[in-house]
C-alpha cells in the first residue's frame, strides 16, 4: 500500500523486497545477521574512537579528518542501504520521477503475524541502540568543540551529526510513519504527562 505526504513529497510504503527466505523462521533473540550487526556498529564506533584518540597517535589533522570522514561515509552507506533492511526490515531512499520531482520514500515490512516472526529482538536492540546513541555523542562533541574553541574540528563533528542524524531521522520516519504521525505521537505523550502530573497534584492535595 502506497501513501504519499503531499506536504514534503514523501512516501510511506511497505518494504516490497524483504527477505522472503526468512519468512518462515521463528522469532528468536539470537543474532541472525552477525556480519550486518558487526558493521552496523563498527564504522560508527570506529569514527568516534578515532576522533577521541587520533591526536594521541598522529599529529596530522588532515589524516585524522580524512579517516573519520571515510568511516562516517561507510557507516552512512551501510546503515542506510544494508543493516536497516536486514536487521529491522526498514529502508529509506530518494527517487526522482519523470517530471524531475524528488520524492523521499520510507519503507517498512508489513506488520503481519508471519512477518513479525522474522524480527530478531537482539538485532533490533543493537540497531536502535547504535542508531540513537552515536548521533547523541556527535552532538555532545559539537558543543564541546564549540565551547573549547576547537574550530578546526567543527567541520568534522558537524559531518558526524549530519550523516548519522540523517539515518536516525529516516529510520524514525520508517518506523513511525508520516510527519503527521510524529506530531500526533508527541502531542499524545505530552498530554499523558500533563494528565499524570495533574492527577498526582490532586492526590497530594
Amino acid at each position: 500500500m502506497l501513501q504519499q505526504d503531499s506536504n514534503d513529497d514523501t512516501e510511506d510504503v511497505s518494504l516490497f523486497d524483504a527477505e522472503e527466505e526468512t519468512a518462515n523462521r521463528p522469532k528468536k533473540s539470537k543474532i541472525r545477521h552477525p556480519v550486518a550487526s558487526f558493521f552496523h556498529l563498527f564504522f560508527r564506533v570506529s569514527a568516534i574512537v578515532v576522533y577521541l584518540l587520533c591526536e594521541l597517535f598522529s599529529s596530522s589533522f588532515i589524516a585524522c579528518m580524512v579517516t573519520i570522514i571515510l568511516l562516517l561515509s561507510c557507516d552512512f552507506w551501510a546503515v542506510k542501504n544494508v543493516t536497516g533492511r536486514l536487521m529491522v526490515g526498514l529502508r529509506w531512499w530518494n527517487h526522482i520521477d519523470e517530471d524531475g520531482k524528488s520524492h523521499w520514500v520510507f519503507e517498512s515490512r508489513k506488520a503481519s503475524a508471519q512477518e513479525s516472526k522474522t524480527v530478531s529482538e537482539a538485532e533490533s536492540r543493537i540497531f536502535w541502540l547504535g542508531l540513537i546513541a552515536c548521533p547523541v555523542l556527535w552532538v555532545i562533541f559539537a558543543f564541546s568543540a564549540l565551547f573549547s574553541f576547537r574550530v578546526k574540528w567543527l567541520a568534522v563533528v558537524i559531518m558526524g551529526v549530519v550523516l548519522q542524524g540523517a539515518n536516525l531521522y529516516g529510520y524514525i520516519r520508517c518506523k513511525v510513519g508520516s510527519r503527521k504521525n510524529l506530531t500526533n505521537m508527541a502531542t499524545s505523550y505530552l498530554g499523558k504527562q500533563f494528565l499524570k502530573q495533574n492527577t498526582g497534584d490532586e492526590q497530594t492535595s
